[in-house]
């Protein structure tokens, strides 16, 4: 068994030992038959003097030889010690305590540690859980109705009417307003607009700026101060207060289409059937909701694992899952049109992140392993079903998670985090906990 060094917590170092004639022997080895096809001005292919061979290729075939007969050494060391090792092992030069005629080099590396995990049966956990009212579906089908409005000018009588009693600007009518925004007086770039049309209560403008047009007639003008948050897009007003005159030029209501035969088509159901419509919307919701409740109540359990498991994580790994996570913001700004090719992203910005994912990782592992708790293919097929089920055609989803390994091996580990999931709420003390489906899908996803 070779000789293995602890140095702190998971650090370990090996030394690695080379006979000299050895490795000068592969290196001539080699450079012989590099020989055979080298090429030099003057000389034919492969009548390259072997000084000159030496000369040219000499340096990197032994540094290439040295490379190899110290891996070959560390993996046989490593195997031989039962030694799981956690990334790459740093090699340096040894100078001291060297035997004649041989090179020396110590592998310094981290190994995987013992996972501990504590009493799962002592773990308390919320679990979440909600139901999809008659009041939700109504919500959600007046806003399919909200969009496919039409607009009527408030006030002129049509086939619709004239958009009722109340003919001031109200809460989705459409308006047209001229504003303009000063600062201590003076105009600031983008707060000045004429003609500039919107739909209020529909989150397009600052709350307080859409407040100020509710109750305005056409022709009406108001004057209101506003305070741009310290947040605000535009840094050059952010927390700053602003004086804005608006007048509301153009006022429309919006005529939103009856629930009917008609309306139940235009969303895709063929016969018109007002009641499979509705059912069709309690599925989507359904669906969405359990994938949110799905996602907050594993973050709880991975939180409680967080907590109960007590070990060190390798730094190694670590430093791999912040390079991971880097390349994956760079490719998440890229697809968002920026350039982040020459941006040097701070990895301290996403170390807590990394040591996360890989203890979470770790601890994964670990309870699979232990507990047999492997994806069946049965459950990576239905998974890959249920995911398939929100889209048009769900056999190409399906076929396209099974066309390449590295596809049907993300459901798997998801299908592997969710048994995980299940085993230990089964373990733990669980209590539930009801919210409203509008909490529900208000709250960020996890």
């Amino acid at each position: 068994m070779a000789n293995v060094e602890t140095l702190e917590k998971l650090e370990r170092r090996i030394t690695i030992s080379l006979p000299r004639n050895e490795v000068q022997a592969e290196v001539d080895k080699r450079l012989k038959v590099r020989a055979r096809t080298a090429k030099a001005p003057g000389f034919r292919p492969g009548k390259v003097p072997m000084n000159m061979v030496v000369a040219q290729y000499g340096a990197q075939t032994h540094s290439d030889v040295l490379h190899e007969m110290i891996g070959a050494q560390f993996h046989a060391k490593a195997i031989d010690s039962d030694l799981r090792v956690a990334g790459y092992p740093a090699i340096s030069a040894k100078t001291e305590d060297v035997a004649d005629g041989h090179i020396a080099f110590h592998a310094t590396f981290e190994v995987y540690p013992e996972v501990k995990i504590g009493d799962l049966s002592a773990i308390e956990i919320e679990k979440v859980k909600t139901e999809i009212s008659e009041e939700d579906v109504d919500r959600t089908i007046d806003v399919l109705r909200k969009g496919q409005a039409h607009f009527h000018v408030k006030g002129e009588q049509g086939e619709h009417g004239d958009g009722g009693a109340v003919q001031s600007a109200q809460n989705n009518d459409r308006v047209t307003i001229d504003f303009v925004g000063t600062i201590d007086g003076v105009e600031f770039d983008g707060g000045k607009a004429e003609g500039y049309a919107f739909i209020l209560g529909h989150g397009q403008m600052l709350p307080e700026f859409e407040a100020a047009i509710v109750g305005l007639n056409v022709g009406e003008s108001k004057k209101f101060p506003l305070t741009f948050p310290e947040d605000y897009q535009g840094k050059d007003v952010a927390g700053k207060t602003a004086e804005f005159t608006v007048t509301l030029k153009k006022l429309e209501w919006a005529h939103m289409p009856e629930v009917n035969a008609d309306f139940a088509k235009s969303l895709g159901v063929a016969d018109g059937d007002v009641a499979k419509l509705r059912q069709d919307v309690r599925d989507n919701l359904e669906r969405e909701a359990n994938n949110r409740l799905q996602a907050k109540n594993k973050n709880a359990v991975m939180d409680a694992l967080v907590k109960v498991a007590e070990f060190d994580v390798p730094k190694a790994l670590v430093e791999q899952e912040i390079d991971h996570l880097v390349e994956m913001t760079k490719q998440n700004m890229a697809q968002n049109g920026m350039n982040p090719k020459n941006m040097a992203l701070p990895r301290e910005l996403f170390t807590a992140q990394a040591e996360r994912r890989v203890r979470l990782g770790l601890i994964l592992g670990d309870l699979v392993k232990i507990n047999e708790l492997k994806a069946s293919p049965e459950q990576v097929r239905a998974e890959v079903e249920r995911i398939a089920k929100s889209y048009q055609d769900p056999q190409m989803v399906i076929d396209y998670y099974y066309g390449t390994k590295e596809r049907i091996d993300e459901v798997e580990a998801l299908v592997l985090e969710e048994n995980v999931v299940n085993f230990v709420l089964g373990k733990a003390k669980v209590t539930e906990k009801a919210l409203p489906f509008t909490e529900v899908m208000a709250q960020k996803q996890q």
